[in-house]
C-alpha cells in the first residue's frame, strides 16, 4: 500500500460494534463480555448491539454509521461484513472486522487474524488503510459478484434449508440440482469498450484480481489497485466444466481455453431476462438488467494488522 493510502490513528475512544449471532457455527455465547472487557481494559468504549436477522442488522448499521463513533465494527460472515461496510462509504467512518462466518475471504486477504481477541486486538491498535469496493447497480461488495450457477445454487440451497435440510445435505442436493439443469446465461458484455457476446454458464467480478495459479486460487495480493476482476466461460458445456473445475483444483483455470480473464474498471452486462440473480459476496438479490459494474477506488477505510503492505 502506498505511503498516501496509510493512516494511523490513536486508540478510539468508542467503538460501534454488530455482532450477527447467526454468522458462522460457533456459538456466540460470552462474546459479549469478552469483548467488551478487552476494549475497556485498553480505555475504549464498546457499544455491543446484537442483531438476529437481516434486517436488524441493516437497522443496527444505519444506526452505527449516524453515530458519534469514529469506528463500527462488524462481527460476522462476509455478508455481514458487507452490510455493515455498505453504510461506511462516504461517511469518513473506518470499519472494524470480526471474523464470525465461516469462510471470511475479506478478512483473509486483509490478514485480519482470524481469532476473536487477535480481531479486537487489531482494532484497538488502530492501524487503517483504504481500500476499494466494487459496486452493481448501486448495490456495494466488498469480494466479489457473480450471476448464473452460483446464485442459483445459493437459491436452491436456501429453498432446502427452508424445508428444514442441513446446510451440508442443502448444498450438495442444489449442486445436483443445478448441475443437472445446467441453465446458460445468454449475455452481452462491456468491458472497458470490448465487447462480448456469449453463452456462459456464469459470469463472475471480482474487487480487484484473484489468484487463478498454484495454491493461492481464490485469494487476492491486494485490494487497493483501482481494478475489477472479469471471468466467464463462453461456450463451455457441462463436461467442459467438469474439466474447469478440476483446472481450478490444479491451479491451472487460466490456461483453459474456455476461460476468459480480464482485469477492467467497468463492466456492463446486458441479457433478454427481465430480472435476473445476483450474488454480492455470496447473499443473492434480484436485480433488473443491464447490470452496471464499477470500481470504487478507495472508498472504504478499514484496520488491517500494522504488517499490512498490499504490494508495496
Amino acid at each position: 500500500m502506498n505511503d498516501e493510502k496509510r493512516q494511523r490513528d490513536h486508540t478510539p475512544r468508542a467503538v460501534e460494534v454488530i455482532i450477527n449471532v447467526r454468522s458462522g457455527t460457533s456459538s456466540k455465547v460470552g462474546m459479549r463480555e469478552q469483548l467488551a472487557e478487552l476494549f475497556q481494559q485498553n480505555g475504549i468504549e464498546a457499544r455491543i448491539s446484537l442483531a438476529g436477522s437481516g434486517e436488524s442488522l441493516a437497522e443496527l448499521a444505519r444506526r452505527a454509521a449516524h453515530s458519534d463513533a469514529g469506528t463500527v465494527v462488524a462481527g460476522g460472515g462476509d455478508g455481514t461484513i458487507n452490510a455493515v461496510a455498505s453504510t461506511l462509504i462516504d461517511t469518513g467512518k473506518t470499519l472494524g472486522v470480526l471474523p464470525l462466518g465461516t469462510v471470511n475471504h475479506f478478512a483473509k486477504d486483509l490478514t485480519i487474524p482470524l481469532d476473536l481477541e487477535g480481531a479486537a486486538r487489531t482494532i484497538i491498535a488502530n492501524h487503517a488503510v483504504q481500500v476499494d469496493v466494487g459496486e452493481v447497480n448501486g448495490q456495494i461488495f466488498l469480494n466479489n459478484s457473480s450471476l448464473g450457477l452460483y446464485p442459483s445454487l445459493v437459491h436452491q440451497r436456501e429453498q432446502r434449508q427452508q424445508l428444514g435440510h442441513g446446510k451440508w445435505p442443502a448444498f450438495i442436493w442444489a449442486a445436483f440440482s443445478v448441475m443437472r439443469r445446467y441453465p446458460f446465461l445468454d449475455v452481452r458484455l462491456n468491458a472497458d469498450g470490448r465487447e462480448f457476446s456469449s453463452r456462459t454458464p456464469f459470469v463472475f467480478v471480482g474487487n480487484n484480481k484473484y489468484e487463478m495459479e498454484r495454491f493461492n486460487i481464490g485469494t487476492r495480493a491486494r485490494l487497493d489497485a483501482g481494478q475489477l476482476s472479469l471471468y466467464f466461460s463462453p461456450r463451455t458445456r457441462r463436461l467442459g466444466l467438469i474439466r474447469l473445475a478440476f483446472r481450478a483444483l490444479l491451479g491451472r483455470v487460466e490456461r483453459a481455453e474456455e476461460f476468459v480473464a480480464m482485469s477492467t474498471t467497468e463492466v456492463s452486462i446486458e441479457t433478454r431476462r427481465s430480472r435476473i440473480r445476483v450474488a454480492t459476496d455470496g447473499e443473492v438479490t434480484m436485480m433488473r438488467p443491464p447490470l452496471r459494474y464499477r470500481v470504487r477506488p478507495v472508498a472504504l477505510r478499514v484496520i488491517v494488522p500494522e504488517r499490512e503492505t498490499f504490494g508495496a
